[in-house]
């Protein structure tokens, strides 16, 4: 790893720990005290704020990619399994975050949500893959993959533009494992 990219992983995963604690409302002397460096040299790695953030979501989901690769190739799970572990997948160090907080997002930071947006629509190919496969051996009905994914990307993004976990005291995991059950449920066979 180059140390450019070391730098941003470090301040990515300081801005976790810290988000962990204070949610979106964290400072930068607050990155810059989990750092244990100066905020003028967070900004010689990152221009603001929203360049963290934006980064965090390519970092976040590239692990979430990493995590479902090794899913996928693990010959002791199922089908079934594979496409529940996939689809709930939370790398570690994620499963921790209030990810309700995020809830705001859309409207603070909109290219934050453009990006969440499409890296959740992308990178689906090994999901459906999977899906077909489950088809093909009967552990699945015959579905519309384009409406399950629809389906689970909506849901997903309500989680992030609507206020709708934290008054019912449900935790984005929680949430996500509910949302799959459901969705998968619907087209066991």
């Amino acid at each position: 790893m180059n140390t450019c990219r070391e730098n941003k992983v470090k301040v990515v995963e300081a801005t976790i720990a810290v988000f962990k604690r204070k949610g979106m409302k964290f400072t930068m002397d607050d990155l810059a005290k989990e750092l244990g460096m100066s905020k003028k040299t967070i900004y010689t790695i990152f221009r603001d704020k929203e360049h963290i953030f934006m980064y965090m979501v390519d970092y976040a989901f590239d692990k979430i990619k990493e995590c479902e690769e090794k899913i996928l190739h693990d010959d002791s799970l199922s089908t079934l399994e594979k496409l529940h572990k996939m689809l709930g997948v939370l790398p570690d160090g994620y499963k921790e975050l209030d990810f309700r907080q995020l809830y705001y997002i859309k409207y603070k930071y909109p290219n934050i949500y453009k990006k969440i947006e499409e890296r959740l629509d992308a990178g689906w190919e090994g999901t459906i893959a999977l899906m077909n496969r489950g088809v093909s051996e009967g552990v699945f009905k015959p579905f519309n993959v384009v409406v399950f994914k629809a389906t689970f990307e909506a849901a997903v993004l309500q989680f992030f533009e609507r206020d709708v976990l934290i008054p019912h005291n449900i935790s984005y995991a929680d949430a996500l494992e509910s949302l799959v059950s459901i969705l998968i449920d619907g087209i066991a066979a």
